[in-house]
């Protein structure tokens, strides 16, 4: 048995995909090819000499400190991984640390600018959705786990699929959302630099996993779109660091699942790539520009794909992606974009 947050959970979640499934047709249009960005730049294949071996739903962030993107853990063909590789801008290193998270996927992992340090949190493993906190430093390359809050301190439920990225205000490391099993998650929780603290925002997204949710460094807000929930998941919030606001674009991409997402300077927009569609797999980049979302009409595009790692490497210029899976394919591929 696997927990990754569709394959693990299309079972106990299948009745949130066929609300899923009609709240997409009933709430606004499915637009392929709408409104498109003419550009001649697109996806390019990079050949690494050394790649880590293929996986879906890895954790994958930027870190400032070590000027690396990092990777950690996934599904892999016959199990579950917990192996941290780094990304030079050519080549993948693998890094043996001494101790590392447990083996997992569809983590949540992104930066705090507060601590310096990449968070981990969450996930699953086959037979438990996890509640542990890791986080990466890679000054030392090395992982630490984050000893549980005092007493009486709320924690985050154990979940599968959260949302971590960083807040706009204050560089915390914020979360949103995942499955605990039974519920999809509607709360916002800050990294403290110790534990995680829970927020009470006056207007709080529906409950969702599996959703993308990056800063768009542009309007000084997360961007979170789409996922997995019980209740129509099929829209587009924003989070300023104290408050979500649900958008109004004219357009939007289909209901997607487990995609990726990263902002892309070059662009001034948050790029989206592929996810899970009611069973269809997506090959099309979309980009959030600060009010709307556009299809990316590129010159060229990975093959259709969910659950692929992705992050901007500022040394490279470039958004860069790995693996995923389409049905029983998993991928251990690099693009750039």
């Amino acid at each position: 048995m696997s927990t990754h947050v569709v394959s693990r959970v299309r079972n106990a979640g299948r009745s949130a995909l066929r609300v899923a499934a009609i709240m997409a047709v009933v709430s606004g249009p499915v637009l392929s090819g709408a409104t498109a960005r003419a550009s001649t730049i697109g996806w390019h294949q990079i050949f690494a000499s050394t790649v880590p071996e293929a996986r879906l739903a890895p954790a994958m962030a930027w870190d400032p400190v070590s000027q690396r993107i990092v990777l950690f853990g996934g599904d892999g063909a016959n199990r579950f991984l917990n192996d941290t590789w780094t990304w030079d801008g050519t080549n993948w290193s693998k890094v043996d640390t001494p101790v590392a998270p447990p083996r997992r996927d569809a983590a949540g992992f992104g930066y705090d600018a507060r601590t310096k340090r990449l968070v981990l949190y969450g996930g699953g493993n086959g037979f438990h959705y996890l509640g542990d906190t890791w986080t990466w430093d890679g000054a030392t390359q090395t992982w630490t786990e984050q000893p549980p809050p005092p007493d009486r301190v709320a924690l985050p439920p154990a979940v599968t699929g959260p949302s971590i990225f960083i807040d706009p205000k204050n560089g915390h490391a914020d979360m949103f959302g995942g499955f605990d099993g039974m519920f999809y998650q509607l709360e916002t929780w800050r990294w403290s630099g110790t534990y995680w603290v829970k927020l009470h925002p006056a207007t709080k997204p529906f409950a969702r996993a599996a959703a993308v949710a990056s800063l768009d460094a542009a309007t000084r807000q997360v961007v979170l779109f789409g996922g997995l929930g019980d209740v129509n998941p099929y829209n587009t919030w924003l989070w300023d660091g104290t408050t979500w606001t649900e958008a109004s674009p004219s357009m939007q991409p289909p209901l997607l699942y487990n995609s990726a997402s990263a902002y892309d300077p070059r662009s001034k927009a948050v790029e989206l790539f592929g996810g899970g569609s009611g069973g269809v797999d997506s090959e099309e980049t979309w980009g959030w520009t600060g009010s709307d979302w556009e299809f990316a009409n590129l010159s060229s595009s990975p093959p259709a794909r969910e659950s692929e790692g992705m992050a901007y490497d500022p040394a490279m210029g470039r958004i860069v992606m790995f693996g995923g899976a389409a049905g029983h394919t998993l991928f251990k591929d690099t693009w750039a974009l």
